[in-house]
């Protein structure tokens, strides 16, 4: 069975973490590959404009496995060196692969999203959630840190003061919860959540795929880059996009009033 799923509907792509009986953790060298391959798949795909991340069964995502830390397996074996080498080799390339997907990206959170499976919901553009889902930065329970990136990540999408309190006491929050701290785009009943998602992901994919992918680079360095810098950014990537099929056809389709068909060129 495989542990990630990948789905392509016209150009929205679908990943789904299909561990349900582990609660769809994300520690395993062998997931990761798996999932770092769809991302893959993703930016090597000129046509898709959207992805949507998902968990199988009751989690969204369990995040590290806790009975491989406790027999010290896996990313988790050895001397701390080892364990070191093991964070970068495995876990730590999940947040760089998903910062570097060349598309929007919207967690579609169906559960409990703990630890790294938290982070891994923040790391995304965006956030649905069912009523159902919980969140939680729970890596001081287990006497850790987040080791994969959680500290950069959650205080950009909740704030210093929400995800330092998170972080702190290890508390689970609610959907409902975290919708209001702002760290949710929506909430929705529990069967309506794939369809909420598919819908956000359809309106954007329906703009032209160069503009969705140069406005997602522009947003990513605008976390960290200086405004002069990122204006120069921006006139290099819009310079190209005036010279777009794609743009064209969509000033066309505005003055003359019809729905616009772009290609990608």
């Amino acid at each position: 069975m495989s542990r990630i799923l990948f789905e392509k509907h016209d150009t929205i792509a679908v990943l789904t973490l299909n561990q349900p009986k582990l609660r769809n953790s994300i520690s395993e060298i062998e997931v990761v590959d798996e999932f770092i391959a769809a991302l893959d798949q993703v930016n090597q795909d000129d046509q898709l404009r959207c992805l949507i991340i998902t968990g199988a069964g009751s989690a969204f995502s369990s995040g590290g496995n806790i009975k491989h830390m406790l027999n010290k397996e896996g990313m988790f074996a050895g001397e701390a060196n080892d364990v070191r080498e093991n964070y970068a080799r495995v876990i730590q390339r999940i947040p760089l692969a998903l910062h570097n997907v060349s598309i929007p990206t919207i967690a579609a959170v169906n559960g409990h999203a703990v630890g790294a499976g938290c982070d891994l919901a923040m790391y995304c553009d965006m956030r649905i959630a069912a009523n159902s889902a919980s969140f939680a930065e729970s890596f001081i329970r287990v006497g850790i840190i987040p080791g994969d990136g959680g500290a950069w990540i959650l205080p950009r999408i909740a704030g210093f003061g929400r995800a330092a309190e998170m972080a702190f006491t290890g508390d689970a929050i609610s959907a409902q919860q975290a919708y209001d701290w702002g760290m949710l785009n929506k909430l929705v009943a529990d069967e309506d959540l794939m369809d909420e998602a598919m819908d956000l992901a359809k309106r954007i994919a329906k703009n032209p795929p160069q503009a969705l992918r140069g406005t997602k680079q522009l947003m990513r360095a605008g976390t960290t880059m200086p405004l002069d810098s990122l204006l120069q950014m921006s006139a290099a990537i819009q310079a190209n996009l005036h010279q777009t099929q794609d743009h064209l056809e969509a000033v066309s389709a505005l003055i003359e009033k019809r729905s616009p068909v772009f290609k990608g060129k």
